[in-house]
């Protein structure tokens, strides 16, 4: 895995143009950002292009859009590939969006909340096959970003490339590396690379949050780099190793599993893990081979 960062102070203008066309819309259409939904509207033209750059857009791309909010983002992604679903919560947003982007005939606008439906059945409503593969691409509301990233990553229809903008400090957790790895990172690390592309300032949104972002790709892999026969169980067992923070492994596996500390100190011997160790220091790798022997597969 590689995280490029770029330094924080790299400076980003936010243009007056797209700003006011922002705000015009929304008092036209008697809006307001929607606190409840995580609304901060995108006003910043480098980063919109940054966005396309890291989607890697072609003709026969199909790309998910999550959260479209006023289609900004949703005209350009339309004029690079070949359709667009746009997926948004807001039904009043909704509506404005088939009313402004009318013109464009490769894009469905769908009113539904992501986290209710399978990425099968929204390329169904777009009339994609699924076969034929998609990106997502999202601004997503801090809030929904880990079950967004799971409900993509753990589907059976996978995506090609995933370019999300979230919370600068959930961008880096996801891409951690041992030693400051977390559930979430781990989560995210099974099935893709991610890589932080960006940091992105919180003025460059209106209403500007209270946080700063960063734009994250995750690429999926094609095949999993550790085999686990069953995911809901690893996971179960990283749980019980995160349970406990800070604490070492064989006290937080010991409260996690319900088990005791010498049947905790077992299983790390077994698996050939130092017990002094902590959980957000384990690599993918380590835990794969801590839940084969807790499953009875030793190697």
């Amino acid at each position: 895995m590689t995280t490029k960062k770029i330094p924080h102070g790299k400076h980003y203008s936010s243009p007056e143009s797209l700003l006011a066309r922002t705000r015009k819309l929304l008092r036209r259409s008697g809006l307001r950002a929607r606190k409840g939904l995580g609304q901060h509207f995108l006003v910043d033209e480098e980063v919109l292009s940054a966005i396309l750059t890291a989607a890697q857009l072609a003709p026969s791309d199909m790309v998910i859009e999550v959260g479209p909010g006023l289609g900004v983002l949703t005209g350009e992604l339309a004029k690079r590939a070949g359709r667009v679903a746009a997926v948004e919560l807001d039904e009043k947003l909704a509506e404005i969006l088939k009313q402004t982007l009318s013109s464009f005939k490769n894009i469905t606008i769908i009113n539904d909340d992501v986290l209710n439906v399978s990425p099968a059945a929204l390329l169904r409503e777009a009339e994609v096959e699924s076969s034929a593969g998609y990106k997502v691409v999202a601004n997503l509301p801090y809030y929904i970003t880990s079950p967004v990233l799971r409900r993509f990553l753990e589907a059976e229809v996978q995506p090609q490339l995933m370019v999300v903008m979230v919370q600068k400090e959930v961008a880096e957790e996801i891409a951690a590396k041992p030693g400051e790895m977390s559930l979430l990172s781990i989560g995210v690390q099974l099935y893709g690379e991610p890589e932080i592309v960006d940091y992105v300032p919180a003025r460059c949104f209106y209403p500007a949050p209270e946080v700063d972002s960063a734009l994250l790709k995750v690429v999926p892999y094609a095949q999993p780099p550790v085999e686990i026969a069953d995911r809901e169980g690893f996971f179960s067992l990283v749980r019980a190793g995160f349970s406990a923070a800070r604490k070492q492994l064989p006290n937080s596996l010991a409260q996690g599993l319900a088990v005791s500390k010498a049947e905790a100190l077992s299983l790390l011997e077994r698996a050939g893990i130092e017990p002094k160790r902590r959980a957000e220091t384990l690599s993918l790798e380590e835990w794969a081979r801590l839940w084969r022997v807790h499953n009875g597969v030793e190697e």
